[in-house]
């Protein structure tokens, strides 16, 4: 009998604490630390060959050298003016390519990738980029802040998603009028793309556009925020040195192509020179949208964001031989990129494989179409909510 009371009383007590012990709250994900991840990758992984950039600098700038020769000593010489439109069309798309492999080719340069010195990174990746009209110091700079803050709501530098209280907002973009009325209509999905595409990049470094709130290095007003000047709120003062030396890269480019344009016409320089221009960065607008734009990858709040979670906030896509041989596996490789932007792009596959089995579902890949994706991404990832799944995590929502 006294067994049997003493069981019974153990029961009500074991009965009564698990009633009063606190609800557990969904935590989400359990994300590793850095040194765990990188711990997973060859130690070779990290370490750039010289040479090998090298190489690729000198495989790429002679396509594109070829390319541009062919268009001027042949391209003018077909009479049929249908058939001359049609080869420049065909012109501008490939150098495009070709030059968007050179921007991600400084690209590296600016994070160190390229080479272990860094002097000749950033030789390298100034001359490039400047042929392109890029602004390479001043995008190195802003671009090592996105990566720091890559996913938080406030401090990433170059892309920070609408939540829904900035869609009730009536911007002059809209014309001040209700997105909702009109903003799912294909027409005006489709202009908004293309100026999306085509002036996205020129608005972010003239005017920070898409970065967080809290993600300048001072307070400013709208136009003291451009990606030319020195004394822009989006740099520190120790780095307005180097933002000039940017902009003397960029006044030689423009000098040569006014130069050219005394020689050769101002048509002939569009053609050649500015039309792979706009393809160019609408490639770089795409890649980076795509990368950060997708219904599986988050983005937090401040308190809820580490580096890792932002790093993993990101997804790997497929874009076949071009991306892989052109672009140089930026768009395939992306996440191991944003964990560990030295390492250069030629042993990103490997890093990437070695990580995959740590990281199960925390690592995100799409397979489908590239250049399907853009459209279908950009009509239906509108703005984030929070995620109930996931404190301090907010999720693309879901178009109803």
């Amino acid at each position: 009998m006294a067994t049997t009371t003493t069981t019974t009383t153990r029961s009500r007590r074991a009965a009564s604490e698990v009633k009063s012990a606190p609800i557990k709250l969904v935590e989400g994900p359990q994300y590793p630390d850095i040194q765990t991840i990188r711990d997973a990758i060859p130690a070779h992984c990290f370490v750039p060959s010289t040479w090998r950039s090298l190489g690729y600098v000198f495989r790429d700038v002679s396509m594109a050298a070829a390319l541009g020769w062919a268009a001027f000593t042949y391209i003018s010489q077909i009479e049929d003016f249908t058939w001359r439109t049609a080869v420049w069309i065909v012109y501008g798309y490939l150098q495009g390519l070709v030059c968007t492999g050179i921007w991600i080719l400084a690209h590296e340069a600016g994070h160190g990738a390229f080479s272990v010195h860094q002097k000749l990174n950033d030789v390298v990746g100034w001359t490039l980029h400047s042929a392109l009209l890029v602004p390479y110091f001043s995008w190195k700079f802003s671009h090592h802040r996105h990566h720091r803050f890559t996913g938080h709501m406030e401090k990433d530098m170059a892309f920070v998603p609408h939540t829904k209280a900035d869609r009730e907002k009536r911007r002059l973009a809209d014309l001040y009028l209700d997105r909702e009325l009109f903003e799912d209509i294909p027409v005006v999905q489709l202009f908004k793309l293309l100026a999306h595409q085509l002036a996205g990049w020129q608005m972010y470094l003239l005017f920070n556009v898409s970065a967080g709130s809290d993600s300048q290095q001072s307070k400013a007003s709208w136009w003291r925020v451009s990606h030319f000047e020195p004394t822009s709120a989006v740099f520190r003062p120790s780095e307005a040195l180097y933002v000039a030396i940017t902009d003397i890269g960029l006044l030689i480019v423009a000098g040569l192509l006014y130069l050219a344009s005394t020689v050769v016409g101002w048509k002939m320089v569009f053609l050649m020179y500015g039309v792979p221009y706009f393809w160019v960065h609408h490639w770089l607008v795409a890649i980076t949208y795509l990368h950060h734009t997708h219904p599986d990858v988050h983005h937090f709040e401040a308190d809820s964001w580490t580096f890792v979670k932002g790093a993993l906030a990101t997804v790997d896509r497929d874009f076949g031989f071009v991306g892989r041989h052109l672009f140089h596996g930026i768009i395939d490789t992306h996440v191991i990129h944003h964990l560990f932007p030295r390492i250069p792009f030629y042993k990103a596959e490997e890093a990437t494989e070695a990580i995959k089995p740590l990281l199960g579902d925390l690592y995100h890949r799409e397979e489908r179409s590239f250049m399907g994706q853009l459209w279908s991404t950009f009509t239906q990832c509108k703005y984030v909510e929070a995620d109930p799944a996931a404190p301090g995590a907010l999720k693309w929502a879901e178009k109803k």
